[in-house]
């Protein structure tokens, strides 16, 4: 038989063919044309691979659906989990064969609706449910911080419960981890290492812009054998600009409120041999009273550089010590030279103003120091001191040359017309 005239029917009408399973006809058209039938019960026509007895389909293998004998066709097909996401599939052009192509997700609920058509071009439909085996083992995420109210340059950190290595899987995971900002942001992760991923926008995030974290891993395939697992979502508020820029050439410290000067506070910086770290720092927290000694940064107990000092009014931006603290000991230095082992130093009262006006996530930032830069990582958050293009080559999501990855996933197809 001639099967041209028929697929271009076939293809106009498809939609509405899979929702004749609720009674509804098909494409309306004039008194005995197939197509103005109700849709016939197509099970016989049709063999699937999906258990049938209440049994868990295993999600490693791809449900085929294919079509009995050479007096029927399929025309469509549509699978969705209880979320709502399309399971992608390819549907051989003679119609005899459909293969999902992406992976099916684990300890889900599919719907599937098939449409089909017999020899005479009358439609069919058929809807099978069947349920997938949990994973074995799952990948789950943490975000960070905690919620709250936080400064302009605070990163988003995402923690996984198990490594992931290969490119492509770290693809998956990083397309499942939605930030959603408002106002709008241009933003990217970047794999700190097997288990750490940060977000950061290209410019610091704007004063009260409101921020969701969420994953989308539950169930969906990693890796071999691995699959995600269910995560909490984060809600972040983004506070006040304040930027605090510690100059060590001056031995002064500007402090700016969404731009507006609102302090310039005199202190100092590291010593030779202590220099400060330059660069952009993330506070990290803030500590009314620490207990700080030499010997926690290597300074042998009883040199002459040796210190155990009572500290107040500690504002925390590195994980190995650096702090901007009271220092009453060495006001007389302040704003003439630099005399710490790498903390900026100040007054007692002007500590305590500093350490009541910012909170986590609020800038500082050391220049003319003759200290190391800080470090992207590892010891606080020096995610800014990265330019932005090199920043999103940390992306599983952007080739080295910065252009985004090409996906090859297929989309849900229909027969090529012969």
């Amino acid at each position: 038989m001639n099967d041209t005239p028929r697929i271009r029917t076939v293809l106009s009408c498809t939609l509405l063919a899979v929702t004749v399973t609720a009674g509804a006809s098909a494409c309306a058209g004039s008194d005995g044309h197939p197509l103005s039938a109700r849709a016939y019960d197509a099970a016989d026509q049709l063999a699937v691979n999906a258990p049938a007895d209440g049994a868990k389909a295993d999600p490693e293998k791809p449900l085929e659906i294919t079509a009995k004998g050479e007096d029927g066709r399929i025309t469509d097909v549509t699978a969705t989990d209880e979320a709502g996401h399309h399971l992608a599939g390819e549907l051989t052009a003679d119609g005899q064969r459909w293969r999902s192509t992406a992976a099916l997700a684990a300890g889900a609920r599919y719907t599937v609706r098939v449409a089909t058509e017999d020899e005479d071009g009358a439609p069919g439909a058929r809807t099978y449910t069947f349920e997938t085996a949990p994973a074995k083992r799952a990948l789950t995420v943490t975000f960070g911080p905690e919620a709250g109210t936080y400064g302009v340059g605070q990163p988003i950190t995402a923690d996984l419960s198990l490594p992931v290595k290969d490119r492509k899987a770290r693809a998956v995971v990083e397309r499942a981890l939605k930030v959603r900002s408002t106002p709008s942001v241009e933003g990217s992760w970047y794999w700190v290492d097997d288990k750490k991923l940060h977000f950061r926008p290209k410019e610091y995030w704007p004063s009260g812009a409101r921020v969701t974290v969420t994953g989308n891993l539950d169930g969906l395939k990693v890796g071999d054998k691995l699959y995600g697992g269910a995560s909490k979502p984060l809600k972040l508020t983004i506070g006040d600009r304040i930027e605090a820029v510690a100059d060590a050439g001056s031995h002064y410290m500007t402090v700016r409120r969404n731009g507006e000067v609102i302090n310039t506070i005199p202190v100092t910086t590291g010593k030779p041999g202590f220099s400060t770290r330059n660069g952009i720092k993330v506070i990290l927290g803030k500590e009314y009273y620490v207990r700080m000694r030499g010997t926690s940064i290597g300074i042998s107990e009883g040199s002459s550089e040796s210190y155990d000092l009572p500290v107040y009014y500690a504002t925390r931006v590195t994980w190995s010590g650096e702090y901007v603290h009271a220092a009453p000991w060495s006001v007389g230095s302040q704003g003439v030279a630099n005399v710490s082992h790498g903390c900026v130093g100040m007054s007692t009262g002007n500590a305590a103003w500093f350490y009541e006006t910012v909170r986590p996530g609020d800038i500082v930032r050391v220049v003319n120091s003759y200290g190391d830069t800080m470090d992207t990582f590892g010891n606080g958050f020096g995610d800014w001191n990265l330019p932005w293009e090199k920043w999103r080559t940390g992306s599983a999501l952007v080739e080295a040359t910065g252009s985004p990855v090409a996906t090859t996933e297929k989309a849900r197809l229909r027969p090529l017309p012969i």
